[in-house]
């Protein structure tokens, strides 16, 4: 008989706030995140480019291992509106969406 399929995803440990107002990233300008948080050869995103500030919010709640580094690169406000055009993990989408009801409500 097989056995259930075990996803990565699903034993990765992952980081979420205490509140979403405790994210006061940056809401303009370029960022540059850290090798941690991004080893791709993008590293820079415009957060006046929505394509590449949702890549770079994408990258950061799936990488993050520091509450920090979501205090300082999320924008909590921004995050309830582009939060339905990210693309995550379906345990961290369940993580976040758990514990900010505002999120799995947000459109």
């Amino acid at each position: 008989m097989a056995q259930p399929r075990t996803l990565y995803e699903d034993g990765r440990p992952y980081t979420v706030p205490g509140s979403l107002e405790e994210l006061t990233g940056p809401t303009k300008g370029v960022v540059e995140l850290p090798l941690r948080l991004d080893w791709s050869e993008q590293g820079r995103y415009d957060l006046s480019d929505a394509r590449q500030r949702n890549l770079m919010y994408e990258r950061v709640i799936r990488e993050s291992m520091q509450v920090e580094d979501l205090r300082a690169y999320l924008h909590g406000p921004t995050l309830r509106r582009v939060w339905h055009q990210l693309w995550l993990p379906r345990r961290v989408r369940w993580l976040w969406e758990s514990r900010f009801q505002t999120l799995a409500g947000a459109a």
